[in-house]
């Protein structure tokens, strides 16, 4: 009885001492910014927390293998919207606790113009993609509201002739 106490009790430190501890630069607010996504023919494959947000046709968070590129990215997402501002596109990028994010920009029309791919940075866990939109973008929205007022001002003014 108290060989089988030992043993397990051996296991159990054994287990705690030998177990790997995460490194600080792979953790995102505290959280893994990797998940194990297993062995597929042969190969070991970990998945990252991705975001895109913005001028894209599906926006959100994005699991994706931790080899995907920027273009890759862009596709899953569905590319980005006739209005997006394909010269100025923003990644922040977490640099962990205490330190400011870092915030890369990618002007993805150079690299359909020249299909340099140094241009296109190489995602990792955490980032957040943003394409905003083209100054006509905003001006559409600033029509869309002005047209609105002036409908409601036009039923307005009918009520009162009446």
């Amino acid at each position: 009885m108290k060989r089988t106490i030992f043993i397990v009790l051996l296991l159990v430190l054994g287990t705690s001492i030998l177990a790997q501890t995460e490194s600080p630069s792979t953790s995102v607010g505290g959280i893994s910014a990797y998940s194990y996504d297993g062995a597929r023919a042969g190969v070991e494959k970990l998945k990252m927390n991705v975001y895109i947000l913005g001028q894209i046709y599906r926006p959100g968070l994005y699991v994706v293998p931790d080899d995907t590129n920027f273009i890759t990215l862009l596709a899953l997402a569905g590319g980005p919207k006739e209005d997006a501002k394909l010269t100025k596109i923003r990644i922040i990028r977490p640099k962990g606790e205490g330190n400011e994010p870092e915030i890369l920009w990618v002007n993805l029309k150079k690299y359909m113009d020249t299909a340099d791919e140094s241009l296109l940075p190489v995602m990792m866990p955490g980032d957040t993609v943003i394409l905003s939109g083209t100054i006509f973008y905003a001006f559409s929205k600033v029509v869309d509201f002005l047209s609105k007022v002036a409908i409601a001002l036009s039923v307005y003014n009918i009520i009162v002739r009446l």
